[in-house]
């Protein structure tokens, strides 16, 4: 395919999934009708899909809210509801509430420590550290800037940098040591942290922070802001973001389609002037290829190779 090659691949349904406590709590997130693997795809040949559902399989709930693999090859997968599920290719696991220390059903975020231990983000219950055999959990009472956790990423010196829903962004360093990071006490433009991708410049780590008021950067000492009105950012709610090899952002956002920002230019691809499927974006992945892997809300899964003519 010549020019812009972006092919759709999968659709996937998507509601708005909402959760509610007494304080009214509301999230908007990605639901994947069932676990889908993709084997030996090309343009020019019959893709190979094998879908996990809960009809087929052990998989308990078909709402996939985060999916990661582990250094033995187990998939590690988050759900709304039902938990959080192993798979080891062959064998199905299931930590809920009622089996294992898991401190919530609704896993958001899954991360995975230098030492294999799983970081387990929930959607009212906080965070579970998962070793293996035993659980911590880090609430509002024990340092968690929140219960309702939207993200987690692990930088090279294994903190681990929590993306909240109301609660800012909290950065943990060991065991104990919080640093929380809010408006008014910080540069980061809301208590909304939706999306967190960190990238080396020279001797420094950049941390770029999606938040529903815009895309923050963050060099440990200083703070930059962009948005609608201070760049061509197209919409201020940033709902993922991810770097390439080349040092570009790629940001997601809900409603004004993808952005792409090289430090000094942005591109912007909507549904209007690109063949991206719909405007609201859900998460980006980056393959080894350099092809962008675009969830979207009603447009499916979209596979871009970043070149426009």
């Amino acid at each position: 395919m010549n020019g812009c090659e972006l092919e759709i691949l999968l659709i996937i349904t998507r509601g708005q999934t909402k959760h509610k406590n007494g304080r009214g709590i509301t999230m908007k997130k990605l639901k994947i009708l069932g676990l889908i693997l993709v084997f030996n795809f090309s343009f020019s040949q019959n893709p190979e899909w094998i879908v996990y559902d809960s009809s087929n399989s052990d998989l308990p709930d078909n709402r996939i809210m985060a999916i990661v693999v582990d250094s033995l090859g187990n998939k590690w997968i988050g759900t709304i509801g039902e938990g959080l599920v192993k798979f080891d290719g062959v064998n199905w696991t299931v930590y809920n509430t009622s089996n294992s220390g898991l401190p919530h059903n609704t896993v958001t975020a899954i991360a995975v420590d230098r030492s294999g231990n799983k970081w387990i983000g929930t959607f009212g219950g906080g965070i579970a550290v998962y070793d293996g055999t035993n659980w911590r959990i880090y609430n509002t009472f024990s340092g968690s800037p929140s219960d309702f956790i939207y993200t987690i990423v692990i930088d090279s010196s294994d903190k681990k940098w929590v993306g909240t829903y109301l609660g800012g962004l909290g950065v943990l360093d060991g065991l104990y040591n919080w640093t929380y990071y809010y408006p008014g006490s910080s540069g980061l433009p809301s208590t909304d942290v939706t999306a967190i991708a960190i990238e080396r410049l020279g001797d420094r780590w950049i941390e770029w922070i999606g938040t529903r008021e815009g895309l923050a950067k963050f060099d440990g000492e200083n703070w930059t802001v962009y948005n609608k009105s201070n760049s061509s950012l197209p919409n201020n709610n940033i709902t993922a973001v991810a770097i390439d090899r080349q040092g570009n952002k790629w940001i997601g956002t809900w409603g004004g389609g993808l952005a792409k920002f090289d430090g000094v230019n942005w591109t912007v691809y909507n549904k209007s002037n690109s063949g991206l499927p719909y405007d609201e974006i859900t998460v980006i992945s980056i393959d080894v290829q350099g092809n962008k892997w675009i969830g979207t809300t009603l447009g499916g899964l979209a596979k871009f190779d970043g070149v426009m003519e």
